[in-house]
């Protein structure tokens, strides 16, 4: 193998362009070069690319965000945009392909393997930490670390105006992000997906706080719920509390990565060009039991990852 590409794809993470640098810096000491294609799965259907080299990844292993750029691209999930993408790759002989993104962004590598000799590697980078095939994705550390910042002064407020504060974080359909940060802030409630949100028990544990002389309280909610707007007015309807909704939002995808979100991008990117060098392809590299590992891509595309519910029961008994 003489040539890999790279690409971001779907929604950035923090600690995408630790990756960037990593994949970039390991294989071009094992005497490869590398293209790093823009904008996502477009800059393949274009043939956008810049060529990568150890200079120019120089200084971005603490910058949030991705120096190659992603978007949306529809055209990608068509069988056309995808023999474009093919084409480019083998135009430019390009032999594997180092995929940064999220479950979305595999499902787009695996369909383009089936029409393309380019080995595909995934290397999970979100925030929503619902990749099937690694504990931990690149990223979510530092989503969990954000959330917590600003929860922490929320609930400054909280108490000082003895206020109920729901707090909605990200996560799409997935509760991976409430339940750590809801733990973590100590919050009084976490409202996920994956749990029924029955409003006759949230209201339930207002009115049990209030007798107990617990006049304030944090909810996290996993933006998955459905309206949160609707729980807040169900909540001052039925007890005494006066309640105040914030949505954190984007705030969550941004910032310069932990430690840990640098780490983890650098060992999957290690595990991702070793495999490539070793004409594996089509793999999805995580982390497993503490130990960096990887999967058939196509596994992890068609399993879904599941989710502690313990952790909620946890939360249930700390919150008392």
């Amino acid at each position: 193998m003489k040539t890999i590409g790279v690409v971001t794809t779907g929604g950035d993470a923090p600690g995408m362009n630790a990756a960037i640098r990593a994949v970039t810096r390991i294989a071009n000491w094992k005497g490869l070069c590398v293209l790093g294609f823009e904008r996502g799965y477009e800059g393949l259907i274009t043939g956008t690319f810049r060529q990568m080299t150890p200079r120019n990844v120089g200084g971005i292993i603490q910058l949030g965000g991705t120096i190659l750029h992603t978007a949306r691209c529809p055209e990608f999930k068509t069988l056309e945009g995808q023999k474009k993408a093919a084409k480019n790759l083998h135009d430019h002989n390009v032999e594997g392909l180092v995929v940064i993104g999220g479950d979305g962004s595999f499902k787009g590598a695996y369909e383009l393997s089936k029409i393309c000799s380019t080995q595909m590697v995934g290397i999970p980078a979100t925030i929503d930490n619902d990749v099937y095939g690694t504990d931990e994705t690149i990223g979510f550390d530092t989503a969990v670390n954000t959330a917590v910042a600003e929860i922490d002064k929320i609930r400054d407020t909280a108490i000082s105006h003895e206020r109920v504060f729901i707090v909605e974080v990200m996560g799409r359909e997935r509760g991976f992000l409430a339940s750590t940060v809801g733990i973590t802030v100590g919050a009084e409630i976490i409202i996920a997906p994956e749990s029924k949100c029955n409003l006759d028990e949230i209201v339930s544990i207002i009115k049990q706080n209030w007798r107990k002389g617990k006049r304030a309280g944090i909810i996290v909610a996993a933006e998955g719920c459905g309206k949160v707007t609707e729980i807040a007015k169900t909540i001052e309807k039925n007890t005494s509390a006066e309640v105040r909704l914030t949505i954190l939002g984007y705030v969550q995808r941004g910032g310069s990565p932990t430690a840990r979100s640098r780490l983890l991008a650098s060992l999957f990117a290690e595990k991702a060009v070793e495999i490539l060098c070793e004409s594996q392809g089509n793999r999805l590299v995580g982390l497993e039991n503490g130990k960096i590992t990887s999967i058939p891509l196509e596994e992890s595309c068609r399993k879904s990852k599941p989710i502690d519910t313990s952790l909620l029961k946890v939360n249930e008994m700390l919150s008392i």
